[in-house]
């Protein structure tokens, strides 16, 4: 065995000792011992890029890449995603043809009764069909009438917003006034298709028009009414009502 050590009284001498010694002392030096074999330096095992790939790809994929039915919503759920149970995309979009049928039924018929919870349903896919159907027959006689339609449409739901709100206790949204006013507007497109054909630039024609107007002024005051549960206050609502809808009476006539 070969040792280094150092005397700490030849420090200052600057002399340095070597030599075979039997045990190492405590006093003032210090030892080494070389003769022990060294534990070797495990490496790391490196893995392949090839088997990291491949076993992420067993733990994470599991096939079902094509079939979305059969995946998990992630990592803290185990339901799968059943794309059956899911709403058809119509009544995702709040577009019920049931409903559109029955308030064009209570349209029609302006004496009749429907549920609030029909009225209530606020769709505006009927509103806009029948807008559209209003200014395409117009259209047929030559009258490019759109702007005025969305204009006083825009001005005429306002109105009656707002005053629905000051006479009603509950009050109604506006999406529902917009509903009820452009579902109304049915009897002014069968007018406007009528004007087409015959000229409503008389006597007869004044008449006609008159009913229309009474006609969508009924059925859009009855609808408000069972909405608001404003009892025995239909002809106050009826009113401004008819004022509305007379405009779009001068456009079908003029």
């Amino acid at each position: 065995m070969s040792s280094y050590w150092m005397d700490d009284q030849n420090n200052s001498g600057g002399d340095w000792t070597s030599g075979n010694q039997g045990q190492a002392s405590n006093d003032g030096w210090a030892s080494f011992d070389y003769t022990q074999p060294s534990a070797p330096i495990q490496q790391p095992q490196q893995q392949s890029y090839y088997s990291q790939a491949q076993s992420t790809v067993n733990s994470g994929y599991g096939g079902n890449m094509f079939n979305p039915a059969q995946q998990t919503l992630g990592a803290g759920g185990g339901e799968s995603v059943n794309f059956e149970d899911e709403l058809p995309l119509l009544e995702e979009l709040g577009i019920n043809f049931d409903h559109i049928r029955q308030k064009t039924v209570a349209v029609l018929n302006p004496v009749g009764t429907t549920s609030a919870e029909v009225i209530a349903d606020q769709d505006l896919a009927g509103p806009l069909v029948f807008c559209l159907l209003f200014g395409g027959a117009l259209l047929l006689h030559g009258k490019v009438q759109f702007g005025f339609i969305y204009g006083i449409g825009v001005v005429g739901c306002l109105g009656m917003y707002a005053l629905l709100n000051m006479m009603a206790a509950g009050g109604i949204s506006l999406t529902c006034t917009v509903s009820v006013l452009g579902y109304c507007l049915l009897p002014m497109a069968l007018l406007s298709l009528l004007a087409a054909g015959l000229t409503l630039q008389g006597m007869v024609g004044y008449i006609i028009s008159i009913m229309a107007v009474l006609w969508c002024s009924l059925s859009s005051s009855k609808l408000f009414v069972t909405t608001c549960a404003m009892d025995s206050q239909q002809l106050l609502v009826a009113y401004p009502c008819f004022l509305v809808y007379g405009v779009f009476a001068l456009l079908a006539i003029f």
